[in-house]
């Protein structure tokens, strides 16, 4: 008897299933990651909505800013209304600021829980434009969310807050809306897990050169075409919120994405609504397109719907509620 023709055959086939066992082991660990995705989930953001949200919030007879009060009164009138269909809890939160009422809208999920995870976007605009990018795209992030999030179990309460007075001339102050929301939480010994501030969504280019940064070395990591989402956080301290929310972003797989941390007087790291829970100690992250560093139509005139990129913005959409869907 020949050992070695015995022996040879047996040694290629234990190689065989040596090799198919690991195909197979790769193969469960990827379809593991994949029940993020958002086919796993019966809903999806509808890109025919999301065009539909953008056109109402941008096409309008006076422009979104502090000076027409009416016109965000309407604005905010419009978001309850798409809110409350999807959600018994839902209200406004009225301020004055010099004799004048201003409203954010708030809806919320999973209220059985005691804890909570905000998700904010700013409605406002600055000046006279439409604001379509900035920030159409994350209100209209908020009232599809509010439809894919209505029936779905969660782990914690999600509170959805469109904010009034994000912009000039009132960034910065005790007058902006997600001051005045953090402030309610903090004094109100809220139990928040943590905030995600969606801000510009919706602009993305493939073209080399299209991407800047606020340091200029950045493009050597990150490279120089804005075609992905940024999720920007603190240098330090970010807290198992911030953490877990980019993991599941990141595993969800619906877009090419960047993480981002810096300290807080680089450019642009705090520039919109998560800025004050900052302040009031709340874990917090910005989900962006990047803003003025790529689009360059910020706080212009130019900044229009013809500009965005729905496909991709929708993708977003899906991503955060995904991150939502699956946070422990």
């Amino acid at each position: 008897m020949n050992l070695k023709k015995i022996i040879k055959p047996t040694r290629n086939k234990i190689f065989l299933l040596v090799g198919l066992f690991i195909v197979i082991c790769f193969f469960l660990i990827g379809s593991g990651k994949n029940n993020l995705s958002a086919q796993s989930y019966p809903v999806v953001a509808d890109t025919a909505l999301v065009k539909k949200h953008l056109t109402a919030l941008t096409q309008t007879p006076q422009f979104r800013n502090h000076k027409n009060i009416d016109q965000l009164n309407t604005i905010a009138d419009y978001i309850h209304q798409n809110f409350a269909a999807y959600s018994d809890s839902t209200s406004f939160q009225e301020y004055k600021v010099e004799g004048k009422v201003y409203k954010n809208v708030i809806t919320s999920f999973g209220t059985e829980n005691t804890k909570r995870i905000i998700i904010g976007a700013h409605y406002d605009v600055c000046g006279d434009q439409q604001g379509a990018d900035d920030n159409a795209t994350g209100v209209t992030a908020l009232l599809e969310l509010a439809r894919m999030l209505k029936g779905q179990k969660l782990s914690y309460r999600v509170d959805l807050v469109a904010y009034t007075l994000e912009e000039p001339p009132y960034f910065r102050t005790e007058n902006m809306g997600s001051y005045i929301h953090a402030k309610y939480l903090k004094d109100n010994k809220i139990d928040v897990y943590g905030m995600a501030s969606v801000e510009m969504i919706g602009y993305f280019r493939d073209e080399k050169g299209s991407q800047t940064f606020p340091v200029g070395v950045l493009s050597w990591i990150y490279g120089d075409q804005g075609d992905f989402i940024t999720l920007v956080k603190k240098i330090s301290g970010a807290g198992p919120f911030v953490r877990n929310f980019i993991g599941n972003f990141k595993d969800s797989g619906q877009i090419k994405t960047e993480t981002f941390s810096a300290p807080k007087f680089v450019a642009g790291i705090d520039f919109s609504d998560h800025l004050n829970y900052w302040n009031f100690d709340i874990p917090a992250l910005m989900i962006t397109d990047t803003s003025f560093f790529r689009n360059k139509n910020y706080h212009e005139p130019t900044d229009t719907l013809e500009t965005l990129d729905t496909k991709r913005m929708t993708k977003v959409i899906d991503a955060i509620f995904l991150s939502i869907i699956h946070l422990k």
